[in-house]
């Protein structure tokens, strides 16, 4: 991906079903924002599949510091979580979620069977969702006098930049969203006008 600020999210629920051996392995991916939102999808996948003995998954949280983990939920070690999550990484997505529900149909695969079984189903699942690019933002409250108005206003148009708020009743105020990728053009008009009365706002 070229630009430095840009990731990639799925922005759908999908799904997935492959079988070897009579063993069907559903793939499902969601987007989540926290780990609460992984426990809960996890716990509709346990209602849905109640038969099933194994729902393994991995996932990916957060833009800049990422956390990751995945679980073999009682598979032979390494042979269906680390597969799982080498996909999430191989696609480069963030905030998602990748789970793979097994049903056994008789026959054992072996670890090397296990493992392209989960690889397949993640990477099929993954597929079958639209994957969207996002950029990272910071926001910035901007306090200045009015003679500046038509210059911040102008420059507000850019692409990158986005109005969220704006105040022009007792002083002039404008709640700013800015793509990371613009941020040392947005210092450097600041410096221009000479205007230092500005804060980040964290999310």
């Amino acid at each position: 991906m070229n630009d430095s600020d840009a990731y990639k999210e799925p922005s759908i629920i999908s799904e997935s079903i492959f079988k070897d051996k009579g063993s069907k392995h559903f793939g499902y991916v969601y987007s989540v924002k926290s780990e609460q939102d992984i426990q809960e999808r996890l716990a509709e996948l346990k209602k849905l599949h109640y038969a099933s003995r194994h729902i393994c998954y991995a996932y990916s949280l957060g833009i800049t510091n990422v956390k990751s983990k995945s679980t073999d939920d009682g598979e032979p070690h390494n042979s269906a979580g680390p597969p799982i999550l080498g996909q999430i990484n191989s696609f480069e997505l963030h905030n998602t979620l990748v789970a793979v529900v097994r049903y056994f149909g008789g026959t054992k695969l072996g670890v090397g069977g296990l493992i392209n079984a989960y690889k397949t189903a993640a990477k099929e699942a993954i597929l079958a969702n639209t994957i969207i690019t996002k950029y990272r933002f910071k926001t910035f409250q901007l306090d200045f006098p009015y003679d500046l108005m038509s210059d911040i206003m102008r420059f507000s148009k850019r692409d990158g930049i986005t109005i969220v708020a704006q105040d022009f009743r007792e002083s002039c105020k404008l709640t700013l969203q800015i793509r990371e990728k613009y941020m040392i053009e947005y210092q450097d008009f600041l410096s221009k006008l000479h205007l230092l009365t500005t804060k980040e706002i964290k999310s």
